[in-house]
């Protein structure tokens, strides 16, 4: 179904670098050096699951067909604009850059690339857009080079959010983790933990599978080890206005994994005493989850009714995954959404999540446009 809101919040779309050296003009002296002397400017560090040339990598009408960006999946400025932006009439959209260096052992390496890429995106995106935002690309294994990275770009409010991939070096609710967590309360930013891995573990919990659907399927998986982490860990106990956004995680595991997260704690409570109401709550209070892509079955009532086992409708938030292939034409969301849920999911949770959000220049044009 066609999306009736205008000025809707786009919780997670994407950009990609066209290559490393785009980055090198944002990166130290000392770096730019050791990047060509070690020929890795000629490296692409693409970071998918699934091949470029895959359909699912980008869809074919979001490939532009010609120019300096020929093929890559949502190619620049102008074709987001045109593609996503002005089709959608979108207020605003979220940019998230999902990049190889996230899997690099040298941390100062990971975390230079990481600081050129946020400068890169304010200033081909951010600069030129008022609509769009993004989330501050951080280097997650070394914690301390990460908040580092927060503390330089949070200055700069269109930035909402402090990105993570899903799998690392240990799971996210680990106290190591913490100071991350920390630095983004402070500054109101969300902690968007995206779909994707730096492969330096399996997916499964026995070894490194054969066939591209095991990691696939395996990755909802995994975002239900992220959620059972932040609780038992007690992250939301320590951080009481922290934000979690699971990207490109599905939904329709929401229920199962309040079910038992609930009946499990109820034997086990006292080994985590700040857990100190069931699970499920604190599940709806802090964490949220973009649409695209629904995993839910096309069957309109099979949505509903997943809809009320989750029984909260602050949970989903509107994104388009821009520009991986995710829904046909126009039709953004899922069939059978109620039309109270659509504005909820479109406008006001995307503004709850990221509290940055509000303060946006263009706010008051996106809600004014909804209410036509």
């Amino acid at each position: 179904m066609k999306l009736t809101k205008t000025g809707a919040i786009d919780c997670d779309m994407h950009v990609n670098v066209p290559s490393v050296r785009t980055l090198m003009p944002y990166m130290s002296d000392y770096w730019q050096d050791q990047i060509a002397t070690r020929y890795i400017d000629r490296s692409s560090f693409a970071h998918m699951s699934y091949p470029a040339r895959s359909p699912l990598s980008g869809r074919k009408d979001w490939r532009p067909a010609d120019g300096p960006l020929k093929g890559i999946p949502g190619g620049g400025l102008a074709d987001v604009q045109a593609n996503l932006l002005d089709r959608f009439n979108l207020g605003m959209a979220v940019c998230n850059v999902i990049h190889g260096s996230n899997s690099l052992f040298n941390e100062d390496m990971g975390a230079e690339f990481c600081k050129a890429i946020n400068i890169w995106m304010a200033r081909a995106f951010l600069d030129k857009d008022p609509r769009l935002r993004a989330s501050i690309a951080v280097h997650a294994q070394n914690p301390q080079l990460a908040v580092e990275e927060i503390e330089r770009c949070a200055g700069d409010k269109r930035f909402v959010a402090v990105l993570l991939p899903l799998m690392g070096d240990s799971p996210l609710g680990r106290r190591i983790y913490w100071p991350i967590y920390e630095a983004a309360q402070r500054h109101g930013l969300a902690i968007a933990v995206h779909a994707g891995s730096t492969y330096r573990w399996p997916l499964s919990g026995v070894g490194f599978g054969s066939y591209q659907i095991e990691d696939y399927v395996h990755m909802g998986a995994q975002f239900e080890n992220l959620i059972v982490s932040f609780l038992a860990e007690g992250v939301f106990a320590k951080y009481p206005d922290l934000k979690l956004v699971c990207m490109e995680s599905g939904f329709t595991f929401i229920p199962t994994l309040m079910w038992r997260a609930n009946k499990t704690w109820r034997g086990v409570r006292a080994e985590v005493p700040w857990i100190d109401e069931p699970p499920a709550e604190i599940i709806r209070r802090h964490v949220r989850f973009t649409l695209q892509p629904v995993d839910a079955p096309r069957d309109e009532r099979i949505l509903k009714r997943i809809l009320e086992q989750i029984d909260c409708d602050d949970l989903l938030l509107f994104s388009s995954d821009y520009p991986h292939w995710q829904f046909d034409g126009d039709d953004i969301l899922p069939d059978g959404l109620p039309e109270h849920l659509i504005r909820q999911i479109a406008i006001e949770n995307p503004l709850a999540a990221f509290p940055r959000l509000a303060a946006a220049a263009t706010i008051s044009d996106a809600l004014a446009g909804s209410a036509t």
